[in-house]
C-alpha cells in the first residue's frame, strides 16, 4: 500500500501547483493573447525541465528511469495534442471571459471526464464509492454552472469544458506512457506543445508580450504545468487514470482560494455548496480500500522498479543498484491483497 500513498500524494502536490496556475495564468491574460499564453506556459515548462534534465546529466546522476521507446511516440504525440494543444487553448479562451474562482471550480470536470473515458474505454475498475465520488464532484459542478447566471452556461465556461475533455482524453493517453521517465514526457510535451502554440499564435496575428509577461509565464508555466505534470504521471503509475483524476480535483479548490483571495471573487451560497458536494466527492476516493484475489499474467516490460513481490527476476549482470529499470520478465502469480490499477494491476474484474 506504500505505492498508494505515495501515488496519493504526487496527485494532490501535482494538483496544487496546477491549481495555483490557473489564476495566476488569468491575471497574465491582460498582457498576453489567450493562444500566446498557452504557448509560453507550455515553453516555460519544457525549458525549465529541459535544463533541469541537462543539468543532472552534467553532474553525472543517472536517473533509474526507462526512456521512453519508439512504440511511445504515436502516444505521445496524441497527448501533445489533446493536453497540450486543445486543452490549454480552450481554457485560456475560457479564463478571458469567466471569473476565476468559476473557471477553477469547472476544472473539476477533467476528473470526471478521466474517469469516464478510464471506466468505459479502457476498462479500468471503478467500483460503487469512487461512482458516488464522482456523483457528488458531478453534482457541485452543475451546481456552480447554474451560478454563472441566469442566461445558463456562457461560452466561456463552455471552453472550461473543452478544455476538461481534452485534458480527461490526455489523461488516459498518459498512462499508456506512465512506466517511462515522467521527466522525460514533460518535458518533450511542453517543448512540442509550446513550439506548436506559439508559432500558431504568430499565425494568427499575435506579437510577444512585455519581458516581464514572458518571465512571468515562464515560470507559472515551469511549475504549473511541468513539475505538475511529472507528479501527475507518477501518481498514473500508482493509482491510475480514475483515481488520479479523482484526486487531481483538489486542484480547483486550491484555484478557487487564490482567485478569491487576488481578484476578490465573492464567495456565494451556491458556491460554497458546490465546494462542501465536490470535497464530499474526494473524500469518498481518498478512503477507498480494494483487494481481492486476483492473477498477474506473464508479461515483458521496463520501467523503474525494486525487487518486491511483483519483482522476483533473474538479473544478467551489470545492473544498476535499485531501483533501476531494465527489460524483465513477469512470471504468472495469484495473489490477494489491496491494490489499485497500477502498472501491475491493470486486469479484469
Amino acid at each position: 500500500m506504500a505505492h498508494r500513498w505515495q501515488g496519493i500524494a504526487c496527485a494532490l502536490l501535482s494538483a496544487t501547483l496546477f491549481g495555483v496556475s490557473t489564476p495566476l495564468a488569468k491575471a497574465l491574460l491582460g498582457e498576453v493573447s489567450p493562444w500566446m499564453l498557452a504557448g509560453l506556459l507550455y515553453l516555460g515548462s519544457g525549458i525549465g525541465l529541459a535544463a533541469f534534465h541537462a543539468g543532472r546529466r552534467l553532474s553525472g546522476t543517472r536517473s533509474s528511469e526507462a526512456s521512453l521507446s519508439r512504440p511511445d511516440l504515436p502516444w505521445l504525440a496524441a497527448v501533445i495534442l489533446a493536453g497540450g494543444v486543445i486543452g490549454p487553448f480552450l481554457l485560456m479562451v475560457g479564463l478571458n471571459t469567466t471569473p476565476a474562482s468559476t473557471a477553477s471550480l469547472l476544472l473539476n470536470l477533467e476528473g470526471l471526464f478521466t474517469l469516464g473515458i478510464a471506466w468505459t474505454v479502457f476498462r479500468e475498475n471503478v467500483d460503487r464509492r469512487i461512482a458516488l465520488g464522482a456523483v457528488a464532484i458531478l453534482s457541485g459542478a452543475l451546481l456552480l454552472s447554474w451560478n454563472t447566471g441566469p442566461g445558463g452556461i456562457g461560452w466561456g465556461a463552455l471552453a472550461v469544458v473543452g478544455a476538461c475533455l481534452a485534458w480527461g482524453i490526455d489523461n488516459n493517453l498518459t498512462r499508456r506512457l506512465s512506466s517511462s521517465d515522467p521527466l522525460q514526457i514533460a518535458m518533450l510535451k511542453g517543448l512540442a506543445a509550446g513550439t506548436v502554440n506559439v508559432a500558431l499564435a504568430f499565425l494568427a496575428g499575435g506579437g510577444l508580450p512585455p519581458t516581464s509577461a514572458m518571465v512571468g509565464a515562464a515560470a507559472v508555466g515551469f511549475l504549473g504545468y511541468g513539475v505538475s505534470l511529472v507528479l501527475f504521471v507518477l501518481a498514473l503509475r500508482h493509482l491510475g487514470s480514475a483515481r488520479t483524476g479523482a484526486y487531481f480535483s483538489m486542484a480547483p479548490f486550491v484555484g478557487a482560494t487564490v482567485a478569491i483571495t487576488m481578484f476578490g471573487d465573492p464567495i456565494t451560497i451556491p458556491f460554497a455548496a458546490a465546494a462542501g458536494l465536490m470535497g464530499l466527492g474526494l473524500y469518498l476516493h481518498l478512503v477507498e480500500r480494494h483487494e481481492h484475489r486476483h492473477r498477474h499474467d506473464p508479461t515483458i516490460h521496463t520501467h523503474r522498479h525494486v525487487h518486491d513481490d511483483h519483482h522476483r527476476h533473474q538479473h544478467q549482470g551489470g545492473e544498476e543498484p535499485e531501483p533501476h529499470s531494465h527489460l524483465h520478465r513477469h512470471e504468472p502469480l495469484v495473489h490477494a491483497h489491496p491494490h489499485f490499477p497500477d502498472t501491475h494491476h491493470r486486469h479484469a474484474h
